[in-house]
């Protein structure tokens, strides 16, 4: 933990994709999640796995968590969802605190095209609801988990993980034209998704096709400013939400590393596995330009893909002398505020 109250963040998990990223005596990153904390109090972004623990690695509980944030519903990025929320009957203690807030994306509302890479088009998932928001994945997460929760709640007397949290799906302004197949992430502006004493929270479209809606968000404080990207292609709206931050925290894919595994694509699966990430993700280079344009104090990479490719992001930032720029590692603290 910090030694001091200045606001700060705290990289629970820095590594993207629905892997566990291990190649031979590889470094292994937990999965992506971020905590922002602000005069003692904490606010998640993102559950990738390991994301409860590492928390309490960090030096924190649940008891100090005040709000959770899920930029998109990819797997990668609400894994350890579930087990935050059974493990919470138990992590909570403060049994005056009020629910827990997560704020997400809403219903998508129509399934995304068949990719043109298919050749018999698959078959979805959960047909009769197959693109819940956050309120009806929690819910789903915490039913699915029905026999051992009525088992605590009835005979040991535990919370219900359904009174312990407060989802919320985020509701998106009128009139931008969104549209998650056609038009994902429309230029606009900011807007406002939570606020309490210690932060202003904003939200902003981004573009993570097929994923849709998907969010960054920006953290404002009294003593300075955090934005996180979630996952995102480059868009002019993280420059709108990065504008004149302290930090800001960008994903970041190896293209070169994605260019030697799929040098020519043979099979329909690798070709559209290598269409998505060329479209779906930001490099290095456009990342830098994010960062330039909105006047950062600082740039930190993370969500990397490959989870493994912190030498190689390293190596191809180690000639950028214009931006301070930084990948860091699992558990860093990264201050922000008062320091530019």
């Amino acid at each position: 933990m910090s030694e001091d109250n200045s606001p700060h963040v705290i990289t629970l998990g820095t590594a993207g994709g629905p892997r566990w990223w291990r190649y031979r005596e590889q470094k292994v990153r937990a999965g992506i999640s971020t905590a922002v904390v602000v005069g003692g109090a904490v606010y998640m972004i993102d559950c990738g796995y390991s994301a409860g623990r590492q928390l309490v690695e960090a030096g924190h509980s649940l008891d100090a968590v005040q709000a959770m944030f899920l930029t998109h519903l990819h797997s990668d990025h609400i894994a350890d969802l579930a087990s935050i929320a059974m493990f919470s009957t138990f992590e909570i203690s403060d049994e005056e605190r009020g629910p827990i807030t997560l704020i997400g994306p809403g219903d998508r509302g129509t399934l995304p095209t068949v990719s043109p890479h298919a050749k018999v088009p698959p078959r979805p998932v959960s047909e009769h609801s197959p693109t819940p928001g956050t309120i009806e994945t929690f819910t789903r997460l915490v039913e699915a988990n029905a026999t051992d929760l009525n088992e605590r709640i009835l005979d040991s007397l535990r919370p219900s993980p359904l009174d312990l949290f407060q989802a919320h799906d985020i509701a998106l302004p009128e009139g931008i034209g969104f549209e998650p197949n056609e038009n994902p992430a429309p230029q606009m502006a900011p807007f406002v998704v939570y606020e309490d004493s210690h932060v202003r929270v904003s939200a902003i479209l981004v573009d993570h096709p097929p994923m849709a809606p998907a969010f960054g968000y920006r953290f404002d404080t009294d003593d300075g400013s955090v934005v996180i990207s979630g996952d995102t292609a480059f868009t002019p709206n993280m420059i709108a939400l990065a504008e004149g931050a302290d930090l800001l925290l960008h994903e970041a894919i190896d293209l070169e590393w994605l260019t030697m595994k799929f040098p020519d694509p043979t099979s329909a699966q690798a070709r559209a596995i290598r269409s998505h990430h060329e479209r779906s993700h930001t490099s290095i280079s456009d990342a830098l330009a994010v960062a330039r344009t909105a006047d950062v104090g600082q740039l930190a990479l993370h969500h990397l893909v490959p989870g493994t490719s912190g030498p190689s992001l390293e190596r191809q930032l180690s000639g950028e002398t214009g931006l301070n720029a930084v990948v860091p590692d699992d558990l860093d603290i990264i201050p922000f505020g008062q320091h530019r």
